[in-house]
């Protein structure tokens, strides 16, 4: 990569060009996010998996940009029009904005005012006057008066049309405009639609809206494009036309020098056009995209925030599970699960009116708790979730059975995928949803995976914003959560494992074909026997798969195979097998990491060593507790100012978090109340005690503070 690509990167992510140079080369050599991460923090410097995603990001950036400066090089140079300046500006871009800027001029056009002057032969007369060759350009014109040019007003038109489109296309000056722009503010008005419209009224707040653009919080910036593209409002730049047009005029006349009255009459009225006609529009649209750029890169970073809590919320583990997933009417479906998550037993019980057959529902709930040996129940948190769960409660469960409520975003969504119709062809989308819910208390991770991030309800304006761009922030936060936990090799699903490092879907398929023909794998080696998994994929996939029961326990760790050879020396060095050295506090302290550094592994990548030596295989991720909302509140209309209740914080957005404190709407803690950002506050998930602030029966809005 070229030195000023990575000098922008290393200055824009605030650390050093080596380490960004070093990180370009490890993925140019196929090395992912989690591996360079993990085991090559000599090479980068110890960069996170976050920055090592930015590198990346950006070393795609720029590669695009090198193929679209070669277009615009050729396009120019079949033109005619390279100079060796034009050429250098263009090879020391680092901005596609500035690239496009110097490129315009040379883009091939359609038809124009400007081409059509000419095409009259009026360009000599444009060049004079630009470059005030001319002091008087009325009677410069009159020997352009012939053929299709009618008088001298027309050669002087067809002149200022060029040089509005010159004005228009001039880099310097385009930039220019745009600084003026940046410090604006962004005005919306309702359009006709708008105004009669009832869809409208839920930008009721944009009607009167005015903000300096560079103050516009996330949510409103893509609020207000949304209604503009839903074509209830109309939004602008309240830019001063005048301040705008001087500062042309002043530049040009910068370059050009001070023409005469007369020439310098001709250039003003060429500025005016070519700001109204052409800079304006284009300069809004540019500035209006490039806000929402900043916008939408806001608002995926606090999805993929919300998305990394998610994944990693506790899991209660292998556990015998109920999963019921809640309904009035239709009844509720429960299906009993063993502890690597398979079905045992469906049947839909009716606790519920209208049709009221609770004491049945009592016998099957107790009768399935017994029979399967029930350790958790999982109930899902949407309708009749909070009836449901307290129905559960009422059963008479042994004491030792934990309740827990459980999201079901996504769960209808997983219910009608393929890969719930893989999973379960024989059952239908109720039972494929209720699985799903018990799953996901089991292990959130291993079963959100197979949902789209977008269905999990905790984004804001995620349909809103760039979905390229989501897709590939959300696809590194899942890598980096999976690769973060580690997976275990021998009961991984393909959805799962494609998510490791160096794997994917084909590979992953492989893995679990070749583990259904040959039994569990017996060490990490055995991977190499999986058909097209060669060397590469399992130096980059290794490390993140454990084998419990393992021959060799560091099988089971984030020892990364590469680094067996090290922990064979510090075993030597005390006088014990391996295995007597893995998860032995005492003896793993009496070890200096200095000794065990070489030319291959730095004090990093040690420290690393003994750090997972001393717990190895530990699942960062805390342990799941049973919550309950307040026994009293039923309805919105059960709340008091002032009341304290429990709740669970269920998404973050850059306006505030919500919470669901056991009614069908959730509440909001606005921003303003958590005193900054609210995702440097609070996490998903996270239980909390909340104040009830406003009710607001009417819109049933229900405004919380922290306790």
């Amino acid at each position: 990569m070229k030195k000023i690509y990575t000098d922008h990167i290393a200055k824009t992510l605030g650390v050093q060009t080596w380490q960004v140079e070093n990180c370009a080369e490890l993925i140019a050599d196929g090395c992912t996010v989690p591996f360079i991460s993990r085991y090559r923090k000599e090479r980068t410097g110890g960069l996170t998996d976050v920055e090592v995603s930015e590198i990346k990001h950006y070393t795609e950036v720029f590669e695009e940009m090198e193929r679209r400066k070669d277009t615009v090089l050729k396009t120019i140079e079949e033109s005619g029009a390279m100079t060796p300046g034009l050429r250098k500006e263009i090879e020391s871009c680092i901005s596609s904005t500035a690239l496009e800027d110097l490129y315009l001029p040379f883009r091939p056009k359609r038809k124009t005012r400007a081409t059509v002057a000419e095409a009259k032969g009026l360009k000599p007369l444009a060049d004079a006057i630009w470059a005030h060759t001319v002091s008087r350009p009325s009677e410069e014109a009159k020997k352009y008066v012939k053929g299709e040019v009618s008088c001298v007003e027309d050669a002087l038109q067809g002149a200022r049309d060029i040089l509005a489109e010159r004005i228009s296309e001039t880099a310097a000056l385009r930039e220019s405009v745009r600084g003026i722009y940046r410090t604006r503010r962004v005005v919306s008005k309702p359009t006709k639609k708008g105004q009669s419209d009832p869809e409208a009224r839920k930008y009721n707040s944009y009607f009167t809206f005015s903000r300096p653009i560079k103050d516009i919080p996330s949510y409103n910036l893509l609020a207000i494009l949304r209604a503009e593209n839903e074509g209830f409002l109309s939004v602008s730049i309240d830019a001063d036309k005048e301040v705008c047009c001087k500062k042309i005029y002043y530049e040009i006349c910068q370059k050009n020098g001070y023409p005469s009255k007369e020439t310098g009459n001709e250039i003003r009225e060429a500025v005016e056009d070519g700001y109204s006609r052409l800079l304006e529009p284009s300069i809004t649209g540019e500035i209006l995209r490039e806000a929402k750029e900043k916008a939408d890169i806001d608002s995926i970073r606090v999805f993929g925030e919300n998305l990394r809590q998610l994944l990693l919320a506790a899991p209660v583990g292998q556990k015998r599970v109920m999963a019921i997933d809640p309904g009035f009417r239709t009844g509720c479906k429960v299906v009993c699960l063993d502890e690597q998550g398979n079905l045992l037993h469906n049947e839909t019980i009716y606790p519920h009116p209208p049709v009221s057959k609770k004491i049945q529902a009592i016998t099957a709930v107790a009768d399935m708790a017994e029979r399967y040996g029930i350790e958790v129940v999982a109930i899902g948190s949407g309708t009749a979730g909070r009836e449901t769960e307290d129905f559960v409660r009422k059963v008479g469960l042994p004491a030792d059975v934990k309740i827990f409520s459980v999201s079901e975003d996504g769960a209808s969504v997983y219910s009608a995928s393929d890969v719930g119709r893989e999973e379960f062809p024989e059952y239908d989308v109720t039972v494929r949803g209720a699985v799903s819910i018990g799953r996901r208390l089991m292990d959130p991770l291993s079963e959100l995976v197979k949902i789209d991030p977008k269905s999990l309800g905790v984004g804001q304006y995620q349909h809103d914003v760039d979905q390229n761009l989501l897709r590939e922030k959300l696809d590194d936060v899942v890598e980096s959560c999976v690769n973060s936990v580690g997976v275990n090799l021998n009961t991984a699903s393909p959805y799962l494992l494609r998510y490791v490092s160096g794997i994917g879907p084909a590979l992953s398929k492989s893995i679990v074909d070749y583990r259904a023909s040959n039994g569990a794998f017996k060490a990490r080696r055995d991977l190499l026997k999986v058909p097209r998994l060669g060397e590469k994929a399992f130096q980059q996939c290794a490390g993140f798969l454990r084998i419990q029961g393992a021959e060799n326990p560091l099988d089971n760790s984030a020892v990364h195979p590469e680094a067996y050879g090290i922990v064979d020396r510090m075993a030597k060095d005390l006088g014990m097998p391996v295995s007597q050295l893995v998860g032995n506090e005492e003896a793993v302290k009496r070890l200096q990491a200095e000794k065990y550094v070489d030319g291959t592994f730095g004090l990093p990548t040690v420290r690393d060593i003994l750090k997972e030596l001393l717990k190895p295989g530990l699942d960062p991720r805390e342990e799941a507790e049973e919550f309950s909302f307040a026994d009293d509140i039923r309805d919105i209309s059960d709340l008091r100012q002032g009341m304290e209740l429990p709740g669970i914080v269920t998404n973050i957005t850059s306006f505030g978090a919500f919470v669901d404190i056991g009614l069908h709407d959730n509440g909001l803690i606005h921003a303003s109340r958590l005193g900054g950002d609210p995702s440097k506050k609070l996490r998903l998930r996270q239980k909390i005690t909340v104040s009830v602030v406003s009710v607001d029966l009417e819109r049933n809005r229900i405004g919380l503070r922290l306790a």
